[in-house]
């Protein structure tokens, strides 16, 4: 086999194993969102999926892999019709903004705490969708969903710093 063929063979590979990578994570997404349903979605939600958010900030293969699982497990919400596309625009662009926030922050610690902030305070569109489907009103339904999302993403934030203590998540 001649040097590029080799070249070829290698370079297809890694993509393969990006991709599944991607797929891994992404499919994680929507079995958690799925699983935990009665706590993902509504008025009061706690996301246990949320923590793949931080995958994100090791790896930008991640950005997409979670944005398609939101995606996807969003044709789940009550509310889906707005839900799917606002809520995979809105995590695309936070995911994007979060890594652009900790491109220079060297403590994890730090990332992680960005990150939570950055995630509550965009479930204005969450409470955006709640308001304009079911007639809830906003700031309130801002401050409970942002609240949840908080307590689920420093969670979350927690196990994946563990995780990457034990599993080198930039690879």
């Amino acid at each position: 086999m001649n040097s590029t063929a080799s070249e070829n063979v290698k370079t297809n590979k890694l993509r393969a194993i990006e991709l599944t990578k991607m797929a891994l994570i992404t499919s994680l997404y929507v079995t958690v969102t799925i699983v935990l349903a009665v706590f993902s979605f509504g008025l009061i939600q706690f996301r246990v999926s949320e923590m793949f958010n931080y995958l994100a900030l090791y790896h930008k293969r991640y950005v997409l892999a979670v944005t398609l699982g939101v995606i996807i497990a969003n044709f789940m919400s009550p509310t889906w019709i707005l839900d799917v596309p606002i809520g995979g625009i809105s995590t695309f662009l936070v995911l994007i903004l979060c890594r652009y926030l900790t491109k220079h922050v060297k403590n994890d610690l730090y990332k992680i705490m960005i990150t939570a902030i950055v995630f509550s305070v965009s479930m204005f569109t969450v409470a955006g969708q709640l308001t304009f489907l079911l007639g809830m009103p906003f700031f309130s339904t801002w401050l409970i969903v942002g609240l949840g999302e908080l307590v689920s993403m420093v969670i979350g934030g927690m196990f994946v710093y563990l995780l990457n203590k034990k599993i080198d998540l930039t690879r």
